[in-house]
C-alpha cells in the first residue's frame, strides 16, 4: 500500500507539472501544447531531467540550470499539492472509477485558484469544459446522476448571477461559472456546502487582510480561490457536515 500511495503521489505531481504549464500559459492566451517547457527569462529550453517534479527544483536549488534565475517556489508547491490531494482522493473514495474524475475536479480547481491569485480570473475554458464534463460523468459514472448534476449547477449558478446583479459586480461572471462546474460534478446539496464553508473562510480571511495589513473593505480578495477550498471540502467531508448540522439542529 505504501507503494501505491507512493505511485499515486508521483502520478498526481506529475500532472502537477503540467498544470504549471496552464496556470502559466492560459492567462496569457498561450497555447499549452507547444512550445516545450522552457525558462521565462532566458527561453531556454528546460531538459527532461530539469523537469522531474520536486526532485528538479531540489536538485537545481530553485534556480534556471541556464541563466540562474529563481524559479517560483508555485512550482513545485503545486506539484506538491496535486500529488497530495490525487493520494488523498484514493484513500477516501478508493480505486474506482469516479475517483478518476474527482481527480479532474481537484486539479481544475488548483487551476482556477492559482490564476484567480495572481491574475484575478477564472478562465472559461477550464470551467465551461468542467461543467461539462461534471454534466456527462454524473449522468453515467458519479453518484450525483444526471437531475442532481443539472439542479447543482444551475442552482450554484443561479445563487450567484443573482448576487452578481444585486451587488452589481460584487461577484464575477467567472466565480458563476466555477460554482456551477463543482456543482455539476457534486450535485446541489454539495453546493450549498460549498457556498456556506467558501462564505466563511473568505470572511475570516478578508477581516484578517483588514486588521493585520490595513486594507479597507473594498480591496479586491478573489474569490475562486475560497470557493475551490470550499468545493474540496464538501467533496471530502460532506456526509460529515450535514451529520454535525443535523445533530446541531435536534
Amino acid at each position: 500500500m505504501t507503494l501505491i500511495g507512493l505511485f499515486i503521489f508521483i502520478l498526481g505531481a506529475v500532472i502537477g507539472s503540467f498544470l504549471n504549464v496552464c496556470i502559466y500559459r492560459l492567462p496569457l492566451e498561450q497555447s499549452i501544447i507547444t512550445p516545450g517547457s522552457h525558462c521565462p527569462n532566458c527561453k531556454s529550453p528546460v531538459k527532461f531531467y530539469d523537469n522531474i517534479p520536486v526532485i528538479s527544483f531540489i536538485i537545481l536549488r530553485g534556480r534556471c540550470r541556464s541563466c540562474g534565475t529563481p524559479i517560483s517556489f508555485q512550482y513545485v508547491l503545486v506539484e506538491i499539492l496535486n500529488g497530495i490531494g490525487y493520494l488523498l482522493i484514493i484513500l477516501k473514495f478508493g480505486f474506482i472509477i469516479e475517483s478518476a474524475f474527482y481527480a479532474i475536479l481537484f486539479s481544475a480547481l488548483l487551476i482556477v485558484s492559482v490564476i484567480d491569485i495572481y491574475f484575478k480570473i477564472i478562465p472559461d475554458v477550464i470551467t465551461l469544459p468542467g461543467i461539462i464534463a461534471g454534466l456527462i460523468a454524473s449522468a453515467f459514472i458519479l453518484p450525483t446522476g444526471i437531475k442532481g448534476s443539472v439542479v447543482g449547477a444551475l442552482l450554484g449558478g443561479s445563487i450567484f448571477f443573482i448576487i452578481a446583479v444585486v451587488s452589481r459586480g460584487g461577484m464575477g461572471g467567472g466565480d458563476i461559472k466555477l460554482i456551477a462546474m463543482i456543482g455539476a460534478f457534486l450535485g446541489w446539496m454539495d453546493v450549498i456546502i460549498t457556498i456556506i464553508l467558501s462564505s466563511f473562510i473568505g470572511s475570516v480571511v478578508g477581516i484578517a487582510l483588514m486588521i493585520y495589513l490595513g486594507k479597507g473593505r473594498k480591496y479586491p480578495v478573489p474569490f475562486g480561490p475560497f470557493l475551490s477550498l470550499g468545493g474540496i471540502l464538501s467533496l471530502f467531508f460532506n456526509r460529515e457536515i450535514i451529520e454535525w448540522y443535523i445533530g446541531m439542529s435536534l
